[in-house]
C-alpha cells in the first residue's frame, strides 16, 4: 500500500497517466514504477473508465492513485469508492480547504466520507463492514497539491492538518503564480521548496514533487522528497516516438 510505503519511509516514482486505458497502468507496474496518477483534472479520463484503470493497476502491482478535478465530496469519495488507494486534491490554497479536502476522504468520526459499504473498494461488500470503514481510514492516502503563491502563504497552516499524507508541489503552476512561468528550476522555486521540506519535516509530512526527467528526479530523491511524480505516459511517449524517428532520418 503506497500510504504504508510513505510510513516506512520509502521514495517513491510515479508517471501520470493521461491515456484513458488500463494498458498504460498494466505497462507501468511492469516497468517498476511504484505509483500513477489517473489523471481526471487534465486527462480524458472518467469515473466509469478510471475503476478499469485501478483494476489494471492492482493486478500489475501498482498503486493506484486518482487526481480528482476539485476538491468536491462527491469526486474524493467516487475516486477512493473504485478503490484508489490515494487520492490527489489540486489547488489547496487554505487551511479551511485542506481540512474539507481531509473530510472527504475519511469516514465517520473522522470526517464525513459517505458510508457506502457496496463498493469496489469494500469488494462489493464482501469485506466486513466494520473493518472496512475502520481500515479505510488507516490505509487511504490524501495528497494535497499546494500550486500558487497563496497556497505557499499558508503553508505553515496547510500543513499541520491531521491526516495530510503528502503535500505536493505543483512547480508550474507554482512558477507561473511567482511570475516565473515555466522556470521551475528558478532560485524562487527552489527557494519555496526548501522551505516546503522544512515544514515537513517539522509536521512529520511526506512532500510530493513532479518533475519532467529522470536526473531531476534523482536529485529530489537525495533531497529528501518522498512522492516523485514523474512526467506523463503522452509525454513519455511522444520523446520515445520522436527519438526513434530522429534515428531513422538520420540514418
Amino acid at each position: 500500500m503506497l500510504k504504508e510505503r510513505l510510513q516506512k519511509g520509502d521514495c517513491l516514482f510515479g508517471p501520470f497517466v493521461n491515456l484513458c486505458h488500463p494498458a498504460v497502468m498494466e505497462v507501468a507496474g511492469l516497468a517498476g514504477f511504484d505509483f500513477a496518477i489517473i489523471d481526471t483534472e487534465h486527462g480524458e479520463i472518467s469515473a466509469d473508465r478510471a475503476v478499469d484503470m485501478v483494476r489494471a493497476a492492482k493486478l500489475a502491482g501498482l498503486s493506484p492513485v486518482v487526481r480528482v478535478y476539485g476538491n468536491q465530496p462527491e469526486l474524493i469519495s467516487k475516486a477512493l469508492d473504485i478503490g484508489a488507494e490515494a487520492v490527489q486534491i489540486p489547488q489547496v490554497s487554505t487551511r479551511l480547504e485542506a481540512e474539507a479536502a481531509l473530510r472527504s476522504a475519511k469516514f465517520s468520526p473522522v470526517g464525513a466520507r459517505g458510508a457506502n459499504r457496496y463498493v469496489r473498494a469494500a469488494q462489493y461488500s464482501a469485506t466486513d463492514k466494520a473493518a472496512y470503514f475502520a481500515n479505510a481510514n488507516k490505509e487511504t492516502a490524501v495528497i494535497v497539491q499546494v500550486e500558487g503563491k497563496a497556497g505557499m502563504e499558508n503553508l505553515a497552516d496547510i500543513i499541520t492538518v491531521p491526516g495530510i499524507d503528502v503535500l505536493f508541489i505543483g512547480p508550474y503552476d507554482l512558477s507561473a503564480s511567482l511570475g516565473i512561468p515555466g522556470q521551475v528550476e528558478h532560485p524562487l522555486i527552489m527557494e519555496a521548496m526548501n522551505k516546503t521540506m522544512e515544514l515537513a519535516r517539522q509536521a512529520g509530512v511526506a512532500i510530493g514533487f513532479f518533475v519532467d526527467d529522470a536526473h531531476s528526479a534523482a536529485k529530489w530523491k537525495k533531497a529528501g522528497v518522498q512522492y516523485i511524480s514523474f512526467a506523463a505516459d503522452v509525454g513519455l511517449l511522444y520523446e520515445i516516438f520522436k527519438q526513434k524517428v530522429s534515428i531513422f532520418r538520420e540514418e
